[in-house]
C-alpha cells in the first residue's frame, strides 16, 4: 500500500471531533513533541479512538508537518498479532509517532515491535494507549513544563541514591535497592529522541536491584486488566515481592486475583519487579482508572515484567509487563523524605 498522504489520512483529517480535545491535542503536537513542519510524523489509531486522533491531526494539519495516518482495524484483525506491515514500513521514514489507540487483549508483542523500532530509529514517540475523553481533559491539558521541572529535581535524587521506601496508610510498606549499573529515566511529558514517553507524561523511573514488601494495590493494575477491573479503591489487590519476585498476590475480587496472577506466570520473567517508578504528574488529583494517567499519580508504581533494558540496561526480558498503582504514599529517598500522604515535599 503506498497511497499519497492526502488520500491515508483524509478520513481522519476530514472526521469531526470534540473541540475539548483541542488543548490537549495542542499540548501533544507542539509542546510535548515539539514537531517541526519539515518533520513527517506518523499516527497510529483505531476505531475506538479516531476521534481523539483527529484532534491530533488537525494540530499537525495546521503546522504543515507531513504525516501518514493509519487506522489498525483496516490493516488486521484485533487483537494484533504483528504490527502490521505498512506501519513497519512507514515508521522507518518518520521523525516522530504517535500511537493512540485502545488496547487489547495480548496485543503487547505488537507494542513491543512498534517501539523496538522507535528505539533504534530514535523516533520522538508518544503512546497514549487507551486515551480517552477524560484523560484529554485532565492529565493531557497539564503544564508539562512544570511536570518537567519536578521531575528533573526527583531524578536528579533518586539518581544518587541507594535505597527507596514507601508507604501507605493502607499498608503498603515497600523498600528498593538500586542497582547503580541501571539507568533512571524521565519522562515527564517533553519527549526526547533518546527516551520514548506515554502522554500524558509524568514519571521517573528504572529497573530496580531488589524490591522486597507489602504493596496494597488500591488504585489500578494496567495492560488490559485495567480496561476490566478499573479502580480497585473498594476492592484492593494485596500483594507481596520477595527477593523482587512476586510471592503473593490477595484480593476479595478473586476475578482479578486470578487474572493478575496468571498474567504474572505467563514466562519465567512476568514475575519478576522490572520497572520502580515515582509518579511526577502533580497536576492530577486522584487516581481515576486509566493506567496511562494513573502511573503518573504523585506515588509510587512497580510493573512486573519487561524491563525496558534498552533504556534502563537490565539485560532480561519478558513478553509482559503489567504496572499496579496505589495512593497517598510516603516516600524516602535514602533518609529524605519526599513525599508525604502523596504531596511532594520539594517544590517544582
Amino acid at each position: 500500500m503506498n497511497l499519497p498522504i492526502s488520500q491515508v489520512s483524509r478520513p481522519l483529517s476530514t472526521l469531526p471531533f470534540d473541540p475539548e480535545y483541542t488543548p490537549g491535542a495542542r499540548n501533544a503536537v507542539k509542546v510535548c513533541l515539539r514537531i517541526q513542519p519539515s518533520e513527517k510524523v506518523t499516527v497510529i489509531t483505531d476505531e475506538a479512538t479516531r476521534e481523539i486522533a483527529a484532534s491530533i491531526v488537525h494540530e499537525l494539519e495546521s503546522i504543515g508537518a507531513p504525516y501518514r495516518a493509519w487506522v489498525l482495524e483496516e490493516l488486521a484483525q484485533r487483537p494484533l498479532i504483528d504490527l502490521p506491515p505498512e506501519i513497519v514500513a512507514d515508521l522507518e521514514t518518520s521523525q516522530v509517532s504517535i500511537f493512540a489507540v485502545y488496547a487489547q487483549t495480548n496485543e503487547l508483542r505488537s507494542r513491543m515491535q512498534m517501539t523496538d523500532i522507535v528505539n533504534r530509529r530514535k523516533i520522538r514517540h508518544a503512546h497514549m494507549v487507551n486515551i480517552n475523553r477524560q484523560i484529554m481533559l485532565e492529565g493531557m491539558r497539564a503544564d508539562f513544563l512544570k511536570v518537567d521541572r519536578i521531575s528533573t529535581k526527583v531524578v536528579d535524587m533518586v539518581r544518587k541514591a541507594k535505597r527507596i521506601r514507601a508507604k501507605t496508610a493502607a499498608g503498603t510498606d515497600l523498600v528498593a535497592d538500586l542497582n547503580p549499573n541501571y539507568r533512571w529515566l524521565k519522562t515527564s511529558g517533553i519527549i526526547s529522541p533518546d527516551t520514548w514517553g506515554n502522554l500524558p507524561g509524568g514519571e521517573v523511573f528504572t529497573t530496580p536491584g531488589e524490591v522486597n514488601g507489602t504493596f496494597v494495590i488500591d488504585g489500578v493494575v494496567g495492560d488490559w486488566l485495567c480496561a476490566k477491573f478499573g479502580s480497585l479503591r473498594e476492592a484492593p489487590l494485596t500483594i507481596r515481592v520477595k527477593s523482587n519476585r512476586l510471592a503473593e498476590a490477595h484480593s476479595s475480587n478473586k476475578e482479578l486475583e486470578e487474572d493478575f496472577w496468571r498474567y504474572t506466570h505467563t514466562d519465567e520473567n512476568s514475575d519478576l519487579v522490572g520497572e520502580f517508578a515515582i509518579g511526577t504528574n502533580i497536576e492530577l488529583k486522584d487516581v481515576i482508572g486509566q493506567i496511562l494517567q494513573d502511573e503518573k499519580y504523585p506515588g509510587v508504581h512497580i510493573a512486573f515484567g519487561n524491563p525496558y533494558g534498552a533504556h534502563t540496561g537490565a539485560e532480561w526480558y519478558s513478553s509482559t509487563h503489567i504496572d499496579v498503582v496505589g495512593r497517598n504514599f510516603d516516600i524516602w529517598v535514602d533518609e529524605q523524605q519526599i513525599m508525604r500522604a502523596g504531596q511532594f515535599l520539594i517544590e517544582a
